[in-house]
Formats: structure tokens, sequence, C-alpha cells
């Protein structure tokens, strides 16, 4: 009843804060989590507790002493207050109170006065550990150090008489106990001797002479001064000898031994050498050759001994000492381990807890060996249990807090080397006082719904006092019975009302209770449960200390012990067992501890485990051990042995190693065995260490055959070598700085399904040649390709297709490449020929036939996609050992392509390794990649293909093709056409349209109208009329935005009605797209803000200097026409006829109305004439908002120019899906009396170009086309205009330059005759080929604006072959005058005036030629 009812209190205080700190974890009941190393943050009410500094200062170290001599240890610790110092020795507290010769000093260090240490009274020598305590904090405890008293001088070994040459180096031994070795010095002659550069001591007490000299003759003895009275060694002579009448051989005086050394610490390799002439030294690791002058810590000593300062864990390895006076060599190696003291990776943290939380203390150390780790309790040791526990090596588990608990928890790491210590805080926190505000009551009806022999799952229903208890969380409490210690389970999410707890000890009684939380804190417990886990079978537990150890190259032996908990007898074992790097276990039923595996594979890791056996089944299994067995000598030869002839005295001989399943060990090297071919008994070996895969044999006799084996070596012995391989060679150094010169001869035989090559060498015999490359196939020679000898003379193709056209070529190649090729071709003979196969035999000294077979591709060949222009190629080559590991001279070639277009060629790169990265790929296009592998002479076929695209990107380039038309009927809605971007880079979600009233307008002030999909037309309404709008418009795909087109033009109609649009279209001023002229940077279009929301154009003239205009205007067009008149009544009648004549070889030709008494005088007009399209072909991928059907072909129709465009895709956007067909759209124009509209593609080509390509950069295409003088006439007296088409549309070879003025209104575009070229022809740079309106600001920088122009259309009839033009009628002409003037300013009018003047000029000229 205590326990409940001071858990009752404890929940009742249940602090704010950790509620809202679990709902953040997602813990939502305290006890759940514990916070580290931070401040708590309570209620206002609760005391704040924080971590408090207590850490050591100084610890004590590993100290060595003499007997007699004082010893300070020193230790210091921090912390507020100050702690209690004591001190450990051997684990026992110290009495330091009545100790004569130990006593505590200020600072908390220990001092020793008067060491005492005999043979069998050692009392201060031991391990010593500072223990500091505060009271109300808790204990820490510090490293432990050893304390090492020197014994009495005892000598190992003494100085011994000898002598020495001079020049040479001396040792003299003396060698005391370990803890000695820094008191020991030498005297010569009784003498101190000083230590120099060339005499130095050893670690061990040895001296070391070297380059001897007379002086250094004399006694010699090492004298031991360890506190007592010196002990002197035996005295020696050392003599000084004159060099001898023979030469000593080469021996060691002192060879090294192996050492162990702790990281940070000296060693020293001894290594002294005597002979003459006296021996040089040099020193090798790992069978590299050490840097003695590159480096700071390795030091050469006296006689060769090394030197090594501050080692690190890389200084570890074997060590070679070379001693070489150039009549021989000798060495000796020793082995140097480096160990290195416990280091903390990640120390413990402090932590906040309450009571009953779970919490776990981190600790990760490293050193070598691997350190084992304890752990301290305010000084005492942990000892593991049920709620003390050390999970993941290292780290200790606390479960069940009490407030015991409390204190500091230190991490102590230990190994041979030394240890470390590092600590943290725990501190258990109250509970702070709940809100104001109802708590919930007990949970009621907890029972256990499921019990198992681990694991209880509860259920409960929700409290009384919150029959809903949605916002409720629970916490379960609870304990073995019998133990204060109570745990803490909580549930995942509120409103939750179950818990399963896990880890439970089978059989076994706990209690448990349940409470819930509201916002305001803890209520109260449920009543206590009793339950019991179910038993748990008997089953035997893992046996214990498992070892296996290979006993030869084929057996491994296991040994085990007993289960400690073997519930009933042990029937037997079972030994399960597997090869690393498979995943078939085996086993073995075994009765006894041991067994021995017979028949396994060389050099190869397998992993044991074994499980005990009763009469319940099987127990718990042990942990996987790990063995290799023995390595053994090789049991295949090396692989690939090739040799290569490199001049007239050496050859190069390339292998690959054994397969790894027959290395049976580690290879160290190679044996080469050679001999020439006439003396086989006479074989020389040479030994290649290491994995070197090539060795260059030199020395050899010019002309000379020779023969070749390897055999492969492991610390066991040599294994079996390869067959005898046998070249030849040079009889003198040849040339190879150039390729072979072309094969003298080919001849080639063809059979059924072979055909026999034969060929003799280059003429020029100076020029190495290393083998020939056969090149085969039907029609083409790139087919096949096979590399045989250099000593070969003819070859047999074999596999061929009977009556069959081959075409061979030849070519000699050697290490520079191929030679020029020689071709031949053959035609096999058919199936039906029987008769006999010649024999063909070449009488030449060399035939034998090498063997052709390719090497096998590349398989497995992967693209992955990396970026929108870069794929990574892997593969893996089968001709390799299974770790895929390249150690020869092969190469690999990767080849790649796209198919579109179709006739795209491969592009190649070769590669060294078993990928390739291929860059400056085009977006979102799939390529096909192949590769091949060449090993020397040898090449395989191309591996299958693999396919990849690249990623897409971004569109490069802008919508194409621009257009912009009035709708039918609506002339405040208006359609824009475009086409794809040329580089889309990816598939086009959709578009922007930007349109505005102001072009220089910041692009984000521009209206926006998207277009879903792969639209290319959309529709924009409720525009204002009489307006300019600009146009521009983005793609984008998944990738994001491309770049803008540049701006179009667009001015709606001026007014609604549709019997006014007629007139409005044909004087330029209504559905009319333009070129933007250049008016700088400072140009604004006219706004009028107050009646239209995007404004609407003003007229600045008055009515008087309008009236000037036009009367100006006129003169200079009446001018223009009398001259042209009097040009065509100058000509004669022969003139007119072969002019008539010319003019039908065009497609139509203008005609005066002077010839017949019906029809007016002429009209000061130049007319248009019209041009026939005719489709060239159809596009695959018709654009859907075009109709494919032919303009209507009459004098009114109006042939657009589209300049960067093909003929057909031309024509096709001449069709508006407007006018289904040429009989809608001829109805509609004749019922409403107007000309229907067609889509005009604006021009896109710079200014100066060939008249075939582009007739001129104006807002619309200028008039063409030759004005011919003839007696037909139009008997509806319609005008006929007609665009410039490109050489490609026209029924005629010829097209005619054309001088352009301003396009937009019929006075102000005329064409002028001119005699047809011979050829292309281009403008004239005098030519105006500029709108007048361009010519204001030329040099001002503008935007640049394409134009999408509004054709006018008259009615529609059936086609002539011959059109009259006529005039059209004063009023309409006046009117189109007036609509088309209005806007322009007095300056304006000036300049085109005066190049209509320029023009005139130019036209007299062309008239007069």
């Amino acid at each position: 009843m205590a326990a409940e009812r001071g858990a009752r209190r404890l929940f009742s205080t249940s602090s704010l804060w950790l509620y809202c700190l679990l709902l953040l974890l997602g813990r939502p009941a305290p006890g759940a989590a514990a916070a580290r190393s931070g401040s708590p943050q309570q209620s206002a009410g609760a005391s704040i507790r924080t971590f408090t500094p207590f850490y050591f200062l100084v610890e004590p170290v590993d100290t060595l002493s003499v007997r007699g001599s004082s010893v300070i240890l020193n230790c210091s610790a921090y912390s507020e207050p100050s702690p209690k110092i004591e001190w450990k020795k051997d684990g026992t507290f110290l009495n330091l109170v009545s100790d004569d010769r130990r006593q505590l000093l200020p600072d908390g260090s220990l001092f020793i006065s008067n060491v005492v240490h005999s043979k069998h009274n050692k009392p201060d020598e031991g391990y010593y550990q500072c223990v500091a305590t505060v009271d109300s904090l808790g204990t820490i405890v510090s490293r432990t150090a050893k304390l090492t008293v020197a014994g009495l001088p005892r000598f190992t070994s003494q100085p011994e008489p000898s002598s020495v040459y001079a020049g040479n180096s001396a040792i003299l031994n003396c060698e005391v106990n370990a803890d000695l070795v820094p008191f020991v010095r030498w005297e010569q002659n009784r003498q101190p001797l000083l230590l120099d550069d060339r005499v130095i001591k050893l670690p061990g007490g040895t001296l070391v002479i070297s380059n001897v000299t007379e002086g250094d003759g004399g006694l010699y003895r090492c004298v031991v001064e360890s506190g007592g009275p010196p002990k002197y060694s035996d005295e020696a002579e050392l003599k000084v000898l004159p060099d001898p009448e023979e030469t000593p051989n080469l021996i060691f005086l002192k060879q090294p031994s192996s050492l162990v050394r702790v990281v940070g610490q000296s060693a020293v390799l001894p290594c002294v050498a005597s002979g003459l002439p006296a021996p040089t030294m040099r020193w090798m690791k790992n069978e590299e050759a050490l840097d003695m002058e590159g480096s700071e810590r390795l030091v050469l000593l006296a006689g060769g001994s090394l030197e090594i300062s501050d080692i690190t864990e890389d200084d570890a390895g074997t060590y070679f000492c070379i001693a070489d006076n150039g009549n021989e060599t000798i060495e000796a190696q020793a082995e140097l381990t480096v160990q290195a003291q416990p280091e903390f990776l990640k120390q413990p943290a402090n932590i906040y807890a309450h009571e009953s939380m779970d919490i776990v203390f981190e600790c990760e150390v490293t050193g070598k060996p691997t350190p084992t780790v304890k752990w301290v309790k305010n000084g005492d040791m942990v000892i593991p249990s049920d709620y003390f526990k050390i999970v993941k090596e290292h780290n200790l588990q606390v479960l069940g807090l009490v407030k015991s608990d409390e204190g500091f928890y230190q991490c102590i790491a230990e190994n041979d080397v030394g240890n470390a210590q590092a600590g943290a805080q725990l501190i258990i926190l109250e509970h702070a006082p709940a809100t104001t505000g109802p708590l919930p009551s007990a949970p009621r009806d907890v029972v256990a719904s499921l019990v198992s022999t681990r694991f209880i799952k509860l259920t409960w229903r929700t409290p009384a006092s919150d029959p809903h208890g949605d916002n409720l969380t629970y916490s379960v409490f609870y304990t073995k019975e019998g133990i204060a210690r109570e745990r803490v389970e909580n549930t995942s999410r509120p409103g939750e009302m179950q818990v399963t707890i896990q880890n439970l000890m089978p059989a076994t009684v706990y209690i448990f209770r349940v409470v819930a939380q509201n916002k305001h804190g803890s209520g109260e417990s449920s009543a206590p449960l009793r339950v019991e886990t179910q038993p748990e079978v008997q089953l035997p537990g893992p046996a214990p200390n498992i070892r296996a150890y290979a006993t030869s190259p084929t057996s491994i032996t296991v040994t085990w012990e007993t289960p400690l908990s073997g519930n009933g007898e042990i029937q037997n074992y079972k030994l399960y067992y597997m090869e690393k790097g498979t995943d078939k276990e085996q086993d073995v039923d075994i009765s006894s501890h041991s067994y021995t595996l017979n028949g396994l594979k060389k050099y190869t890791e397998y992993s044991f485990r074994v499980v005990a056996y009763n009469k319940h089944g099987p127990g718990v299994s042990t942990q996987d051990v790990a063995v290799r067995t023995l390595s053994d000598v090789p049991s295949a030869a090396p692989q690939n042995l090739s040799l290569e002839v490199r001049n007239s005295k050496s050859i190069m001989i390339h292998w690959q190693p054994p397969s790894p399943a027959t290395q049976n060990g580690q290879i160290t090297g190679y044996k080469i065995r050679y001999r020439k071919a006439s003396r086989k008994s006479d074989v020389t070996e040479t030994l290649v260490t290491g994995t070197q895969l090539s060795q260059l044999i030199e020395g050899l006799d010019r002309g000379t055959e020779y023969n070749f084996r390897v055999a492969a070596l492991t610390v066991n012995g040599t294994g079996p070598a390869t067959d005898w391989l046998s070249t030849e060679t040079f009889e003198s150094d040849l040339d190879e700085t150039r390729v072979p010169e072309v094969p003298s001869s080919l001849h080639v035989r063809p059979l059924v399904t072979s055909i026999v090559v034969s060929w003799t060498p280059p003429e020029n015999q100076n020029i190495v040649v290393r083998g020939y490359a056969i090149g085969y196939g039907i029609g083409s020679p790139h087919a096949q390709t096979i590399k045989v000898d250099y000593k070969q003379r003819y070859y047999t193709i074999e596999n061929l297709d009977p009556s069959s056209h081959y075409v061979i070529t030849l070519k000699a190649f050697n290490n520079v490449g191929e030679g020029i090729p020689l071709y031949e071709s053959a035609v096999t003979r058919p199936h039906t020929d029987t008769s006999e196969v010649d024999l063909f035999v070449i009488n030449a000294p060399y035939t034998p036939v090498p063997d052709p077979t390719p090497m096998m591709p590349p398989v497995g060949v992967q693209a992955s996609i990396l970026s929108h222009d870069t794929i990574r190629i892997t593969w893996a080559d089968n001709s390799l050992p299974k770790h895929q590991k390249i150690t020869d001279s092969r190469y690999y070639t990767v080849r790649w392509k796209t198919n579109i277009p179709a006739n795209t060629k491969y592009k190649n790169a070769n590669a060294t390794t078993l990928s390739y990265l291929v860059t400056g790929l085009k977006p979102n296009t799939l390529y096909e990649f192949s590769v091949m592998v060449t090993k020397g002479r040898r090449s395989s076929t191309w591996s299958m293909t693999a396919h990849g695209t690249t990623f897409e990107l971004v569109p490069t380039s802008p919508p194409k093709d621009v257009t912009v038309v009035s709708k039918e009927g609506k002339p405040r809605t208006i359609i824009v056409n475009w086409q794809p971007p040329s580089e889309a880079n990816g598939k086009i979600t959709g578009y922007i349209i930007y349109y505005s009233t102001d072009v220089n307008a910041e692009i984000h002030d521009w209206v926006i109208e998207p277009v879903v999909g792969n639209r290319l037309t959309h529709q924009i309404q409720e525009l204002t009329l009489d307006t300019p709008y600009y146009f521009k418009i983005q793609a984008r795909n998944s990738k994001g935005m491309g770049p803008m087109s540049e701006a179009v033009q667009f001015r709606t109609p001026k007014a609604d009605s549709s019997d006014k649009m007629p007139n409005d279209q044909a004087s330029g001023s209504a559905g009319k797209g333009s070129r933007l002229p250049d008016l700088g940077s400072d140009y604004k279009p006219p706004m009028s803000g107050s009646n239209s929301p995007h404004g609407s154009p003003t007229s600045p003239l008055d009515s008087n200097m309008l009236l000037v205009i036009i009367v100006s205007v006129g003169v200079i067009t009446i001018v223009v026409v009398v001259i042209i008149a009097v040009f065509c009544t100058r000509r004669t009648t022969s003139h007119q006829k072969k002019k008539r004549a010319a003019c039908k070889s065009v497609n139509g030709s203008h005609k005066y109305k002077g010839n017949s008494k019906d029809v007016k005088p002429p009209d000061l007009w130049i007319h248009h004439e019209r041009l026939e399209l005719k489709p060239i072909d159809k596009s695959p991928d018709p654009n859907p908002i075009m109709t494919d059907t032919p303009i209507p072909r009459n004098s009114q129709d109006i042939t657009p120019i589209d300049n960067s465009m093909d003929s057909n895709i031309h024509q096709r956007r001449n069709s508006y899906r407007g006018h289904e067909s040429e009989d809608s759209m001829s109805t509609l124009a004749g019922r409403r009396g107007m000309r229907p509209k067609m889509m005009m593609p604006f021009d896109s080509q710079p200014p100066q170009q060939s008249v075939r390509n582009t007739p001129s950069t104006d807002t619309m295409p200028a008039s063409s086309s030759q004005t011919c003088c003839t007696d037909h006439q139009d008997p509806e007296g319609a005008t006929s205009s007609s665009y410039l088409a490109s050489s490609q549309e026209e029924d005629s070879g010829q097209s005619l330059p054309t001088a352009h003025v301003r396009p937009s209104h019929p006075l102000k575009s005329f064409a002028v005759p001119a005699i047809p070229p011979p050829g292309p022809t281009t403008y004239d740079p005098a030519l105006p080929s500029t709108p007048l309106l361009s010519q204001q600001a030329l040099n001002h920088h503008i935007h640049s604006v394409k134009t999408a122009s509004i054709g006018t259309l008259g009615r529609s009839r059936p086609p002539m072959p011959v059109v009259v033009p006529s005039a059209p009628e004063v009023q309409e002409t006046t009117r189109m005058l007036e609509d088309s003037e209005s806007s322009y300013e007095p300056d304006e009018l000036t300049k085109e005036m005066a190049h209509l003047e320029g023009l005139m000029k130019d036209l007299n000229a062309i008239t007069t030629a």
C-alpha cells in the first residue's frame, strides 16, 4: 500500500514539460524518454537542477622508479565544492593517515618517499588509482597507473673481446633487465664514453661503433647506476686491424628483431654488418624502398640501424635490412607491430530522466588490441543484471530507474597498452506539480489478454472520469514480484488502450498497473494486476567456447564445450558449416565435443556454428566462427601466356594468374624459365616477385628461337608451369617508328564455304611486321577481322556462304598501327560444284596456322542515364577472373550512335576499365551502345547492344512560325498559331502566350494565356479594337520553360461591323500584322487609357497636314506610273508579242487595259500578279490545326511566303481551319461581300539573301514577278495580287529581284520589271529592301519583333490562265489612303518621300537597261 501511495503521489505531480517533450518524440506518456546534455525545463513551481562539472584535471601515468628514490603520482580533480581525493592500490583504498612513507599532497597527488623494493618485498610496486568524491554528487575514479621499481642489476649478456677492420663497424653487447636500460652507460679504458653520431647505444644497451678508427681500440665495459652502488660488467678489448690480404665475407654483426611499440613511441631496428669493402645499408618496408631523406621520422643510425620516431599505425609491417658492398648482398627482416592505447570515439553524455524510465549510456572506444569496457557507478563496478545490461558491446542500459541510480557513471576502456576513462552524470528529476484542472481517474478492467513465455499483452477500458478517452495517453508500469525497481511502457498514440510488454522472463510473476494522462497531468493508478508468464520448453543453450582452426590445406578442426544451460541430458550436436561467399549450409551430426572436417577447398574461408540437441529438440545456436584452410602450392599454371619480340635481343613475356580456385593461397611471385630451342638442357630461371604479370627478358642472341614457361609461387612453393611457348628474336633491329607498308601480293582461291588467302610480306623488310589483319565480308571487308602471326603466309577463311561475293582486305600491322590495306574479291563456289578441292601448298619457310579464334565479346552491357548529355556504359568480361580485375594490356572499344537521322555514323572511344562515361550527347535522344575487347592481336566481335535515352532538358529554342489571324466575324477575337521549337529537348507539355500593348513593358506586366498539351493554336478574346498587340510564346516540357519567341505585332480591326471589314483590311489598317519599324528604345505605342483597358491609337496629324500629304503622295505616284506607261508605249508590236510569249513562260503576267473599248483607261496602279503554288510532297506529320486544302486559284487569291519552311509545309499553313474547303471559302466570301482571311506566315530571314529564298524582311511579302503588257483583260475587273514564292514552288525555274517599299498599303508597294537573270540572284545593296518606317532610327536598339500578316482576299472564282488587273474605285482608293496615312508622323512621310525618289532613280536605271 505504501508503494501504491507513493506512485499516486509521484504521478499527481508529473510535469507538463515532460508531457510536451514526449508528445514531440511520439511517446505521449512520462517516463518514455530521457533528456540528454541539457537543462531540464520544469514548470515554475519546480526546482531546477543542472549538471555539475566534475572531472579530473590531471590523472596519474605509468612511472618507473628505482629502489630508495621518491615518486609522485599526480592527480587533480575539479568540482564545486572541492572534491575529496583518495587513492587505491591494486583495487584497495590506502590508509594514508598512518602511513609514514606515503602522503597526500594538497592538490591530490600521492607522494611516496624512499621506495622499498626487494626480491621478496615489493610494497610500492603495483597499480594506483585516484578516487575523487563530492558528497552531494557522487564519485569518479581516474585511469590506473602502473608504478614499476627497477630491480637489482643483472647482466643477461656482457661485452666480449673482438677485432674489427678499420672503416668497418663493431658492436659490444651489454644487455640488462628492461627496466634498467635507461640507467646503462659505457666506459672506454675506465673513462666515460661520449656518444655521438658515430658511436651510439641501442635501446637494449648494446654499443655500436661505425667507421672504426685506430682510436676506437681499447678496453670497454658497461655500467649500471640505478640508485645504489654502480655495477660493472666484464671488460672486453676491441682491436682495430689493418686491411687483410683476403677479403672477408659480408656478415651481419647485429640483425633486427621483431618489435612491439605503442603509437607515439619510438622504435629502433638494429642492423649492423661487417665486410670489405665496408657495406652500405638500406631499408625496405613491405618490399618498398624507404625514403630516408624525404621523411623526418626515419633516421639511419650509426652502423645502419633504423630509428622510427613518433610511430603511427601505418608504420606496422615487415622491414628488410639490406647490406651491399658491391661484391655480395645480404638481407635480414623483422616485423614491427604497432599497438594503440584506448581512445574514445564517443563519450557518455549527461542524462536527465524520471523514475521508472529506461536509459542508455553510450560509449564507443577504439584501440589495438581491441579494448575491453567496464562501467563504474560512483566509483563502484557495475555488475550486469536484469536491470543493468551491457548492450551493443560497450553501452550501458539501465532499466526502471529509481532514485538511487542517480550519480556519476564512467566508461573505463582497457587493453594491453593502457586504459582510459570518460564519465557522465545521471540526474533523476522530480515530477513538476500538475496544472490546474481535473485529472483522469484510474483505467478500468485492466486484463492480460495474451500471456506468452516472454511477452504479455494488456488491455483496459477508459477511466470513468473520461468515458470517451480520445485524448488520453497511458503508461503501463510493471516489475517482477518482490523487486522494487519498476519499469514503464507507454502507448504509441492517444486513445490506444492496449500495450505489449516484451522481453520478459519465462515462468516469472510480474505486477502491472496502468496510469492515464491528460493535458493536466497523470491521474490515478489502476489496481495492481498479477500475471505469470508461461514456462518455456527446456532447450539447450549455446555451446560455449566454440573454436575452429585449420590443420591442413584441406581440413579444419572445430571444438566446443557443453552448454551451461543444458536443461537435461545432451543427446548430440549438429555442426553446421558453409563456404564463404555461398549460401549453401551443410551439417554433420556429432556426439563428442570436437570434429575435424576433411576434403575442404584449399585456402578457402569457412564459417562454423554448433547446435546442441536434447530430448525437446534443437537448442540455441552458437555464434558463427570463421577460419580459412591453410595455403598450398598452386594447382594450376598461369593463364594466357604470350610472347612479344621487342627487338633482336629482348622478348617481353605476358601472362595472367591461375584461376582463383586453383591459386590455393596468396600468389607471392612467378618463376620464369627459358632456354634456347637448340639447347633444351640449358635452362635459365628468373624470379618475379609480387603481382607483376609481365617481364622483359634481355641479353638474348639475335635470330635465335627461345622457349618460355611460367609457374606461380605461394609461400608453400612452386605450382605447375605452363607449356613451353616458342618465339624467335629478330635477325636485326628493325624500324617500328612507322606502320608497315602494303603487302607485296595478295591471292585468293574460293571454295564452296571457304576461301584460301595467301600473301607475301611487304617489300620493305626494314620495318617491323608483328602480324597481319585479314578483313572479309559480303560486299564489304569490315564484317569480320582475323589477326595472324607475322610468320603466317596463308589462311583459310571458313564458314562462308556458297555463291556469295566476298571482299577481302589484308593489312600488315605492328605496335604503331595498321598499314595500307590490299584488297581482293572472290565469289564462293555454288553447292552444286563437286570438283575436287585443290591442295594449296605454299613453299614458305613458315607455315603454322595460329588459332584465329576471336576473344569472347563483353557481356551484360548496361547504359545508366546520368544526365541530359551523359550516359555511363558498364559491362562484364567473361574472359576475366571472377573479381573482374584487369591485369593485362587488354582494352575495350565503346561505340554509340543514334538512329535519328538514320544515316548517323558511329562514334568510338577506348577504355581500359569495365566502364566508360559517354558525354556530349543530345537531350531526350535514344542511343544504342556496344562494346568490343581487344587484347594484343586478338579482338572480339561487338557485344549485344544496350539502349539508353538521355534525360530531358528545358527547350533551348523558342516556338517557330508564330502567326496571328483575326477570327472570322469576331474582330475582338484573334487566333495565334505556331510550330513547336526545333530544339524541344523533350515532350512539350504546354505553351505560355504573353501579349501586351507595350512591347517595351517588363515581361511580368504582360498578360499570360496558358496552353495545355501540344496544341499549336489558341484563341484570345475580348481584345480592344484598332489596337496594336505584341505576342510572345514560350514552350515548356517536364524540365521547365524554354526561351521566348521574338515579339509579333498584330493590330485588331477598327470596328465590329462585318460589312466594313473588307475595306478596313484592304486599307491595311484592320486585321493587319506588321513587323515593328526601328523606332528606338524609347518608343511607346500611343495609348488611350480612358476608354479601353488596352489602349487605342490616336492620330497626331491635323486635317491641313493630312491634305498636303495626300496630294504629295498622289503626285509622286502619278509620276511613277507615267514613266512606266511611256516605257511600255515605246515598245514595238513585235516586242509586245515577244514580251507576251515571255510572260506566258512565267505563272501569269500584269496587263494594262488599253486595248479594249470596254475597259477604263490605265489606272495609277502597279498590280501584283499571282503565282500558282504547287505542292511538292505531303508531310508525314500534318499540322492538326491547318487543313491540306489547296489555296483557291483565282485572281484574288494571295499566296503568302514562308522563307524558313519547305514548300509543302508552307502550302499547308496557308489554309486555316475556319475555311474547311475551297467551296466554303468562296460561298462565305460571296455571301458577305468580303475577302476571306488567310493566315500569313511571317518572314524569319535577314533582308540580304537570295531572291529564291527570301524576298524581303518587310512586314508583308512584297509583290514580285514581271509586269507585262497584254491585250487580254479580266472580265470581272478584279484586282490580282501575288507574293513571291520560293524557287521550289515556281512552275518555271526563274525568280526575279524585287524592289520594296512599305507594303502595308497598296499605294506603297509596286513591282519593277526586269530581265530574268540566268541563275540565282541576290539583292544589289543599292536596292531598297527595308520598310520605309524602318529608316527612321536604324541605329537605335529596340526589341526584335517579327510580324504576322493578315492577307486580304477578294471574291473567290475559278482560276483562269490569264488575268487582267484593274484599278479600284476612287472612293475606295481615297479611303484606303486616308486610313493608311492617318497614323504617320510628318517626319515619317518626309523620309518616305525621299526614299521614293531614290526608288524612282533606280527604276529609271533598270528600265533603260
